[in-house]
């Protein structure tokens, strides 16, 4: 009976230790998904022209002082009105979600119903148009930080997410772009070299609490970040690499304007009419080996509008847009993608170039709302790796945008605060 009962005992306490390794596991795993970075989510097929604007105007990501409004749009070509509904998830440097309670950044509730939306007007594709604004009754954001909005279906199912800022200045941020001292790459590349000047506000410790992101065309997916201070003199912090902060500086982008969708133009070659009007783009030339040229483009960005109506929300019509790539140089085992701010720079299926036998082109066609559209070709190879040099080139002369945001982390604070922003264009490039 003793060697019996010892023998039960032992199998209950492995059973009991076992029990406990697998809760740690799974506590383990949970704690892993939480702290994994928030990705862009793109939308299903029959979500388009999703827009997200702050009150400056030309801003293609959202950066916003902390009390001022985020006005969200986007259409839904199924028309058939359905319910969308809004989340707000606060998020840390790295856009792993913060371990912030909603209350204490956000007042009021989320996950609302999007209330305003009207059905398009005199147009061939029929569509629901959602307008919201954030603040607004029901929400009310408290802090600043990285912020992650996502919009959800009535069987809260995902449709798409997008990342947005909000900051206060507490610091200023001087920078210009020079060309960079690597002789490698001195012809293709823009140096980006900043300094942060904090007179109003103690940093202990730089290296530790401030953090910073440098975004070229207010593009995530190419931004530098996890870049230090090199030096520190009084209250100024300066950042003055070589190479660590330098990017490739592309080519001007590719454009077409359809907001008369039945007349063609210098960048439409000819309109054709069945469900939906087609508009045929004339053909882009691999740019890759030409010298630079000057071509004024909006770095990225669309703007929908058009000339048949007043209010191009609900006016502006849809059009079918033939892409069209003259290209002879080998590309084994790599695809070709179209992209640009209207689609989030995306990489997938729908806005891939195909090549065409009998025309000896690489095509794609995009259902695109009524505007002034950018537009850019990249490469993409069999290891998933995007090359956005591989095709447009790349020039120093280029003109682009930067965007540095400086981010807080006061020791003993659970989140990162935005404390400034400095912006700085590549029209004036130094040596």
């Amino acid at each position: 009976m003793h060697f019996a009962y010892l023998y039960k005992k032992s199998k209950r306490m492995k059973l009991r230790i076992f029990q406990i390794f697998t809760f740690l596991a799974f506590v383990n795993l949970s704690l892993q998904a939480q702290t994994k970075p928030l990705e862009e989510v793109d939308p299903p097929y029959f979500i388009k022209s999703i827009e997200l604007a702050g009150t400056n105007q030309g801003d293609q990501f959202p950066v916003l002082k902390l009390g001022e409004p985020l006005k969200i749009t986007f259409d839904d070509i199924n028309g058939d009105e359905a319910d969308y509904y809004y989340k707000i998830v606060h998020c840390n440097y790295d856009w792993t979600p913060s371990n912030l309670a909603k209350a204490q950044y956000m007042q009021g509730f989320d996950n609302q119903r999007i209330i305003n939306y009207e059905n398009s007007f005199n147009t061939l594709q029929l569509y629901s148009n959602y307008r919201l604004t954030i603040p607004n009754n029901l929400t009310t954001l408290l802090l600043t930080g990285n912020y992650m909005l996502s919009i959800y279906n009535d069987d809260d199912e995902l449709m798409f997410s997008r990342k947005f800022i909000v900051y206060q200045n507490s610091v200023g941020v001087a920078a210009a772009v020079h060309r960079t001292r690597d002789l490698n790459t001195i012809q293709q590349n823009q140096l980006i070299q900043f300094e942060i000047n904090s007179p109003n506000m103690l940093l202990r410790n730089p290296e530790r609490e401030v953090k910073v992101a440098i975004l070229q065309n207010y593009n995530w997916k190419t931004a530098i970040t996890n870049i230090k201070p090199q030096y520190t003199i009084g209250k100024r912090l300066i950042y003055r690499y070589n190479t660590e902060t330098s990017f490739p500086g592309g080519n001007e982008y590719f454009n077409f304007d359809n907001k008369e969708i039945r007349g063609g133009n210098v960048s439409i070659a000819s309109i054709e009419l069945k469900d939906v009007y087609q508009n045929y783009l004339h053909t882009n030339a691999t740019r890759a080996l030409q010298p630079y040229t000057f071509n004024p483009d909006i770095n990225g960005d669309f703007l929908i509008n058009t000339i048949q109506g007043t209010d191009p929300s609900i006016e502006a019509d849809y059009a079918m847009i033939h892409f069209s790539l003259e290209n002879y140089m080998e590309l084994p085992n790599s695809k070709i993608y179209v992209q640009g701010r209207f689609n989030n720079y995306a990489i997938n299926e729908e806005n891939q170039l195909f090549y065409n036998s009998e025309t000896d082109l690489y095509e794609a066609q995009l259902l695109l709302k009524q505007g002034f559209y950018n537009y850019k070709y990249v490469v993409v190879n069999e290891k998933g790796e995007v090359d956005t040099t591989k095709i447009s080139g790349s020039n120093f002369e280029t003109e682009n945008d930067y965007l540095i945001i400086v981010y807080f982390r006061k020791f003993g604070e659970i989140y990162d605060s935005i404390i400034g922003i400095g912006t700085t264009n590549s029209s004036v490039i130094k040596n």
